[in-house]
């Protein structure tokens, strides 16, 4: 895989219905069931409970303890 192959987000929110992504030419929305098992179960005060890495790639959500690439979501 090229450096120019990988997919970093620039920020993160949760939204009601889905997961929103910024990526740096678009924003991606992700219905929660389509994240994971885990977070589609998960209640809204977990799902904000979330942290972007430092440099983008993934996603950890300390109460859930499930952690996502960014490159495999928005894949």
């Amino acid at each position: 895989m090229r450096a120019t192959d990988v997919i970093t987000a620039r920020g993160i929110e949760a939204g009601e219905d889905a997961l929103v992504i910024w990526l740096a030419d678009r924003e991606v929305r992700i219905p929660w069931e389509r994240c994971s098992p885990v977070l589609a179960a998960a209640t809204a005060e977990q799902r904000r409970w979330a942290d972007l890495s430092p440099g983008g790639y993934g996603i950890h959500w300390p109460l859930l303890d499930e952690d996502l690439a960014i490159g495999g979501l928005v894949r």
